[in-house]
């Protein structure tokens, strides 16, 4: 994700206010390799300002996303994760058990749907997501 200061202006540059809630959204993404909830997300921004609205800061990722500062990744948590890792190509690994998300480079450039089966379709985007239990589970059933 771009710099605070670079995104602040890149929002007043198309337009949307910068708002000292957006503020919090983008300094608590900065640097996020964590791929929070949305739900989280405004958890913590609640900490450092109380007002703020789940509103807020969904309409805050979604225009993050908009800009391509962001993907909103739906990997079958229950919840919306906001990943603000877009400069570098990845995937992700998902733990089943306490859902926590990872990156994960993949080579995927072999990959191809055959012809027969694409039926016209064409396609734009890749995503693969690896399900399993993290190190921290495994160790704690362990235990």
């Amino acid at each position: 994700m771009t710099p605070v200061d670079e995104l602040t202006s890149r929002f007043r540059d198309v337009g949307l206010r910068v708002t000292p809630q957006r503020q919090v959204i983008f300094r608590l993404l900065d640097g996020n390799v964590e791929h929070p909830t949305v739900e989280a997300l405004y958890d913590a921004a609640r900490a450092e300002m109380p007002t703020i609205s789940l509103k807020t800061v969904y309409q805050t990722v979604h225009e993050l996303e908009d800009l391509g500062e962001v993907h909103l990744l739906h990997v079958g948590t229950g919840s919306v994760r906001v990943d603000p890792n877009v400069e570098h190509p990845h995937h992700h690994m998902i733990c089943t058990q306490c859902g926590r998300v990872r990156d994960v480079v993949v080579d995927v450039a072999g990959l191809r749907v055959p012809a027969a089966a694409r039926a016209g379709f064409a396609v734009a985007d890749v995503q693969v997501h690896f399900r399993g239990v993290c190190a921290e589970c495994a160790g704690a059933s362990e235990v």
